[in-house]
């Protein structure tokens, strides 16, 4: 009798998730066929001058089983072509302090050029050795971490830029062991990079666990405590990004900070916001998610009531119900460029091919 209810248990849970698996990937297919009915003619998508907005629909194209489709090609000779003299991706803009947001388009490119596997060697290593040399250093709250610009008039690291490098360098590290003899092999200082994300965490009050985007902007907070120390504003991609470049620093579940940071994702869990930023960066929000909560090996967050959340099911029928007709996505809070449906629907594919 047990055995029988087992098998029927199982075959009940097996058309589920092959129900799941069959709706992720129509949602996944008919995204990545609205990318490529936006891309131009010289292969670029959204805006010539950031290179990023070409490299997360190549990424969505190698997740999204078209890799090595002209399309895919185009994105990625494009973005190549953008490369500089010293290892960046970026278009130049002198009134941004002598570049564009280097740091933020290089560690996505080099992200999304390694996963389509359409980029010479050379590309991938002269980006990594220009996101190594974009780690601020010093003794300041700042050391550690990573910026838009590796050239900036001011001195300034916030957690979304140092997340993106971290996963970008962790990435590619195994392409290092292709690198000519002879030549430095780029690498990051880790431990002052974990000094840096852990320094953002909160540690009391509701939202232990959470993590803020800085110490400087507004976005970090103003609220102060009653021993008047600054109560830095924890939100939720942040606090996914924290979660995500701990694990790349090499720490476990097990660890202290990671274990809050899980617990704050868990009490605070939800696809309808961005918690904390209500509808502002919402799909950044599920792609971070996705990545980081793969990353940790979590399959399941377990609420403070004891419930156990399938974050994957959760995810996946969210993004599907809010999927256009035509197969994209878009934010109708325009803020972080997500008013931008090629955007907005490279990131909700991406965290599709997650939830698989």
């Amino acid at each position: 009798m047990k055995k029988t209810i087992f098998s029927v248990v199982l075959a009940v849970c097996c058309v589920v998730f092959a129900g799941r698996t069959e709706d992720v990937d129509a949602a996944i297919a008919k995204g990545v066929k609205y990318l490529a009915a936006q891309q131009a003619e010289d292969g670029h998508f959204s805006d010539a001058q950031m290179p990023a907005l070409t490299a997360l629909p190549l990424w969505a194209f190698a997740v999204g089983g078209e890799g090595r489709s002209e399309g895919a090609r185009k994105a990625a000779a494009f973005v190549l072509k953008t490369q500089r003299p010293d290892g960046g991706f970026y278009v130049p803009k002198p009134g941004r302090g002598g570049s564009g947001l280097g740091n933020y388009n290089t560690s996505v490119c080099v992200s999304a050029l390694f996963e389509s596997g359409l980029a010479p060697t050379k590309a991938i290593l002269d980006a990594r050795t220009y996101i190594a040399g974009s780690q601020l250093t010093g003794d300041d709250t700042m050391a550690g971490g990573f910026g838009y610009d590796r050239v900036s008039r001011r001195r300034m690291a916030d957690l979304s830029n140092t997340s993106y490098a971290l996963d970008a360098m962790r990435r590619t590290e195994g392409v290092e062991d292709l690198r000519p003899k002879g030549q430095k092999r780029a690498d990051l200082n880790w431990d002052q990079a974990l000094k840096f994300v852990t320094r953002l965490q909160e540690t009391e009050g509701e939202r232990a666990g959470g993590t803020a985007y800085n110490e400087r902007t507004p976005q970090a907070g103003t609220a102060t405590n009653a021993t008047g120390r600054v109560q830095l504003r924890a939100y939720g991609s942040m606090s996914y990004a924290a979660v995500l470049s701990m694990c790349h620093a090499k720490l476990t579940r097990s660890d202290p900070r990671v274990k809050s940071a899980l617990e704050y994702c868990s009490k605070f869990w939800t696809v309808e916001e961005n918690p904390g930023m209500g509808n502002q960066g919402l799909y950044y929000y599920y792609e971070i998610l996705a990545r980081a909560l793969s990353v940790a090996g979590v399959d399941q967050l377990v609420q403070p009531d004891g419930r156990k959340v399938d974050w994957k099911d959760e995810l996946a029928a969210k993004l599907v119900k809010l999927q256009r007709a035509d197969g994209s996505w878009v934010n109708e809070n325009n803020r972080f460029w997500e008013g931008d449906p090629v955007l907005v629907t490279a990131f909700a594919v991406l965290a599709l091919s997650l939830c698989k």
